[in-house]
């Protein structure tokens, strides 16, 4: 879990520094630097396939398609720990995080410290995304769909989206989960391929509704 912890926050400092642009976030260029340094760690993890044996790289593929299959009781307390702690240090920076809704000068003009608070976030991100990815593998769409979800019925407020974010989203994980273990009995299909099956007509919905709203 430590090496998945600083993995993912030399990616995630990477992305920042390349995004930057005269001290301040350029949104274009955290969009590309988060695409370059993506297929940098994606040819890596090729190379890594490459080099496995036969039962070494279903194993791996697996993973990344994300289950929990292989996930173990004695890991429990310590994913449980960092889940918890994490989420509520998040949820306690939710009225600042409102602030950047208005913008980075906004923000500033309210006494916000942008850039320290962006650090901040950043380190409690890797501490949390790397954890859960380090057991579970990486499970695509569930931290995009269940926030635009969560959005949509509460509304932007950070200190209601993060936490209720959080409760709906291990929720969908569990009947995801069971629905894996049920369709394709006695095998279990990874979590990611039907995540990726309802978050992606998911997303067409909204661009839609986006479109009919402009």
């Amino acid at each position: 879990m430590s090496a998945a912890f600083l993995g993912a926050v030399a990616a995630g400092a990477l992305v920042f520094a390349l995004g930057r642009r005269h001290g301040r976030m350029a949104p274009t260029r955290l969009v590309l630097a988060g695409v370059a340094v993506g297929y940098v760690f994606l040819s890596a993890t090729s190379f890594v396939q490459l080099q496995a044996t036969p039962t070494e790289l279903r194993t791996v593929m697996f993973w990344m398609l994300g289950s929990v299959a292989g996930a173990q009781w004695n890991q429990l307390p310590t994913v449980a720990a960092v889940v918890l702690a994490t989420t509520t240090l998040l949820s306690l920076f939710g009225r600042r995080l409102n602030t950047l809704l208005a913008g980075d000068e906004s923000a500033t003009a309210l006494g916000v410290d942008v850039n320290r608070l962006r650090a901040v976030l950043l380190v409690l991100s890797a501490l949390l995304t790397g954890t859960v990815i380090a057991v579970a593998g990486s499970i695509g769409f569930v931290g995009l769909m269940i926030p635009h979800l969560v959005r949509l019925t509460t509304g932007a407020d950070h200190r209601r989206l993060l936490p209720l974010t959080a409760l709906l989203g291990a929720l969908y994980l569990v009947l995801v989960d069971l629905l894996s273990r049920t369709l394709d009995r006695p095998d279990e299909l990874p979590l990611g391929i039907l995540t990726a099956l309802l978050g992606a007509p998911f997303f067409l919905w909204l661009l839609r509704r986006d479109k009919g709203l402009d």
